[in-house]
Order: structure tokens, then sequence, then C-alpha cells
């Protein structure tokens, strides 16, 4: 399996500088990143480690449910998936991911709603991005369309 590669340069302060990260494997494209706009409800134009966390926690997500449907006899037809990650004050100090909620809305075919939510749990507990992010509480709200 391929290693991934994301670089920062940062310039300044916490509350006054910026920085930039780079997708660097996949060559995608270059964001802006920004302390108080982090922090912020208005992201404005920028990311955020949260975003991105959220990123690659939903699309792995989606790929492991994609897996676990067909293994458990569905096909999977389409998928919406968000993942909402929180950041929060640490009791520890600083700061500390305070949960990641996944959303998902799925079309599958061959399984009813009870079996869809089995392995939709079975997917949130076993994508290795669920499996690095132990130490956050991840939620999952996971329901079939029409």
């Amino acid at each position: 399996m391929a290693t991934r590669t994301a670089r920062t340069a940062w310039n300044g302060t916490l509350s006054e500088g910026s920085g930039q990260v780079e997708l660097s494997s996949s060559k995608v494209g270059t964001f802006d990143v920004s302390f108080p706009k982090r922090a912020a409800e208005d992201a404005d134009g920028t990311t955020s480690p949260e975003e991105l966390v959220a990123a690659a926690h939903s699309s792995c997500y989606a790929m492991q449910l994609s897996a676990l449907v067909g293994e458990a006899g569905g096909v999977p037809h389409s998928f919406e998936i968000s993942a909402d990650v929180s950041l929060g004050p640490d009791p520890a100090g600083g700061f500390h991911l305070t949960g990641i909620l996944l959303t998902v809305r799925a079309e599958v075919e061959g399984l009813d709603a009870a079996g869809f939510v089995k392995v939709a749990e079975e997917a949130k507990a076993t994508c290795p991005i669920s499996k690095a992010l132990t130490g956050v509480e991840i939620t999952l709200d996971a329901a079939l369309v029409a």
C-alpha cells in the first residue's frame, strides 16, 4: 500500500500567522489555513485540520461501507456521507477533537433498514480512519433512502 504525503508551510504566531497546506501526493491543491479562521464559524475560504479530518473520514468510511454492504449480500447504489468534526477546549489544556458525527444516507439493494444499520456500524468501527481516531467519540446517523 502507498504512503500519502501532505505538507504545511506556516509563517508567524498562532493568532496572527497563517499557512498553506499542500496535498503533495495527489497534487490536487494547496489550501490556506489560519487559526483565527479555524476557530470562527465562517471559514472564509480557508480549510482547517478538522475539515481535512472530516474529508478523510467520510471518504474512508464510504469505501469501507461499500465493501461491507457487498460482503453482507447487498448492492450499494449510492451513499451521501458527511462527517462533522468538532474542536473544543481540552480540560488538560489547549484544544482537542470533541466528537465526530458521521451521517450516511444510502440507496442499497438487498438489505433491510436494520441490516443496513448493522453494516454501517461495523464500517464505522473498522474503517482505518475510525481506527486512527479511537480517542475521539464517533457517532453515526445511518439510514436508507428510497
